[in-house]
């Protein structure tokens, strides 16, 4: 069924009509009031109305402007800073996702510290007054390393993820009954400002289209946070995504970008829910980069006048970005389109507040679509954030890093008579190097190759410790080398980050075939996952120290 948007608007609030009711009715309807108030305060809640199709909160009609932050991708000195930049823009609501990887990077082993400490962030929410549309997965996008999802889950090789599989609701039943009772105390209805709560992320683009894995975190979500909270769904605005990601008890929303019709949008919504409040989860602001691409960027305009769009209907909505931030460390996630498309540290997304904080032409542009609605909240707009110029900075040469494998795999190589992936030695991020011998000579240049789509994600080559070249997921992957039976052949492969959406979130890094020479697979590898980030530490043992350079005091 499709109903027209045309007639939705933000809906009437509940008064009653005194002339229609007799004075005696009146009186005791007041009476009761008075009453109730008297013996305890009004209960708080946030629901769909879906005979007025809105919100309401606390029995009031509610309607949100919203936009997405995410805890990890900011600092946590700069978290009142960019939360008061969302406020001060006329910002009713944050959306926030929570990456189960970041939290549990090891099984069982949970960090909610420093600039994981999600309750601070949401304790500082409620401070500046934002109310909080949490997205806790367990599988979220976002652009993130795997999607959110524990690179660990991929130590069992045949695991189907976001899915009914055993083993993988297994997993995630242990980090929701960790996860959801710390979240609980902060739902609106405990006195909290989270107003509602996502169950998984874009499901109907997923393959597997598997209604029981929906069914069963629908129940894991009721019996951990209970019946009141408003819980919902996002998918695009496609038939077949909206069948599959949609169940009866989640709310279904969609998302779209500027540039379209907004009211043809909506009735995609109308299709799977009839009733209930037109909501935009995801209205993308901008777009993220890829590395070899040009930033991506889209106009101020466009997003201002498609915003104006969406709240003209009484929509609620979500910006997503408004504040992007920075993929640091190991989290950037990665994209599959014909190939292989690794997401960059920068996660600025073009969003109205820049990668450094800093207020955009489009954050005025939205501040100003966002006045002809609601009023601004009283006072000046946080300046930009203090830069500095640091000059220059001189890089020390600690060690070539084939000297010090000792120090950076302490515990020693593992011997394997053919590759082995990052998951099946238990290595989540970074580098693993692959070493071997030249099983003859070659005085004349043989070929080195590995099979297609084997490199996960780029691999330097090097032959008795000279660089040759580099392999890559979707580029070169043969070289031409020369040797003597015996030299070294290294490998470094490097994980860029694995796919964050699609089909391919099972993404294997490392090498994932036989590397060959003249086709003949070479064996007896000695693999050394490294242990970079901790590298040069006190408590790494034999610790790293600068080499001399030519013209310096050693």
């Amino acid at each position: 069924m499709v109903v027209s948007t045309s007639s939705f608007v933000l809906c009437p609030g509940p008064a009653e009509h005194p002339a229609r009711m007799g004075l005696l009715a009146l009186a005791l309807l007041l009476a009761v009031r008075l009453l109730s108030t008297q013996a305890s305060p009004s209960p708080r809640s946030f629901q769909v109305d879906y005979e007025r199709n809105c919100f309401l909160k606390d029995g009031v009609p509610f309607r949100y402007i919203s936009g997405s932050i995410h805890y990890a991708r900011v600092p946590r000195p700069a978290w009142r800073d960019r939360l008061l930049k969302m406020h001060m823009s006329g910002l009713s609501t944050v959306q926030v996702y929570v990456p189960w990887n970041y939290h549990e990077m090891l099984p069982g082993v949970y960090d909610f510290t420093g600039n994981r400490d999600l309750e601070a962030f949401l304790d500082l929410t409620a401070e500046l007054g934002l109310l909080v549309i949490l997205r806790p997965g367990p599988y979220i996008c976002a652009e993130w390393e795997m999607g959110g999802l524990p690179a660990w889950l991929l130590w069992k090789p045949d695991i189907i993820l976001r899915s009914s599989d055993p083993a993988y609701l297994a997993a995630v039943d242990s980090w929701l009954h960790v996860l959801l009772p710390k979240i609980k105390p902060h739902l609106y209805q405990h006195g909290g400002n989270i107003i509602s709560v996502q169950v998984e992320n874009e499901y109907g683009s997923y393959y597997a289209c598997d209604y029981g894995y929906l069914r069963h975190l629908l129940g894991s979500f009721r019996a951990l946070l209970g019946s009141e909270v408003l819980l919902f769904t996002t998918d695009s605005t496609r038939a077949e995504e909206l069948r599959c990601g949609t169940l009866q008890g989640l709310y279904a929303t969609i998302d779209f970008g500027p540039g379209s019709n907004v009211t043809e949008l909506f009735d995609a919504q109308r299709r799977v829910e009839p009733k209930g409040p037109l909501v935009n989860s995801e209205y993308y602001t901008g777009w993220l980069d890829y590395w070899g691409e040009a930033h991506a960027s889209t106009s101020a305009a466009w997003v201002a006048q498609g915003l104006e769009d969406i709240l003209q209907l009484g929509a609620s909505v979500n910006m997503y970005m408004f504040h992007g931030g920075t993929n640091f460390a190991y989290w950037s996630g990665a994209d599959y389109k014909d190939q292989y498309k690794p997401v960059t540290t920068s996660y600025d997304y073009d969003a109205p507040l820049s990668e450094a904080g800093d207020p955009t032409e489009k954050l005025f542009a939205i501040r100003m679509v966002i006045s002809k609605f609601q009023p601004l909240p009283v006072g000046p707009m946080p300046p930009a954030t203090p830069k500095y110029a640091y000059g220059w900075v001189a890089l020390r040469k600690y060690a070539d890093l084939l000297d010090v494998l000792d120090v950076l795999c302490p515990s020693g190589p593992i011997q394997s008579q053919f590759p082995l992936t990052f998951e099946a030695i238990k290595q989540a991020h970074g580098f693993v190097l692959y070493r071997t011998q030249l099983p003859r000579d070659i005085p004349d240049p043989a070929t080195l190759s590995a099979p297609p789509h084997s490199i996960c994600d780029r691999g330097y080559v090097m032959l008795h410790k000279e660089y040759q070249g580099m392999l890559e997921r979707d580029g070169q992957m043969t070289l031409r080398v020369t040797g003597k039976a015996g030299d070294t052949l290294d490998m470094l492969l490097e994980n860029m980050g694995r796919i964050s959406f699609g089909a391919n979130v099972s993404d294997f890094k490392g090498l994932l075939g036989n590397v060959s020479l003249d086709s003949i697979p070479l064996n007896n590898w000695l693999i050394y996952p490294l242990a970079i980030d901790t590298a040069g530490q006190p408590s790494t043992p034999g610790p790293l120290r600068p080499l001399a350079l030519p013209g310096t005091p050693s």
